[in-house]
């Protein structure tokens, strides 16, 4: 019985990139996007109240 052995090699596709115009406006935006990002929202206080809620009706 004969065996037919193929290696296939699997192809490594390129990564884009961007170039001129493009890569400036990609730059410009993404540090637009930094800049005014919004404050993330602080929980703190409200996992505090909800423990001692929990606390005080014997659940926690």
């Amino acid at each position: 019985m004969q065996h037919n052995i193929t290696n296939m090699a699997i192809a490594i596709r390129t990564i884009p990139t961007l170039k001129g115009k493009e890569a400036e406006t990609f730059a410009k935006e993404a540090d637009k996007a930094f800049k005014e990002r919004r404050a993330s929202i602080d929980y703190t206080q409200n996992v505090r109240r909800t423990r001692a809620l929990l606390k005080k009706s014997k659940i926690l």
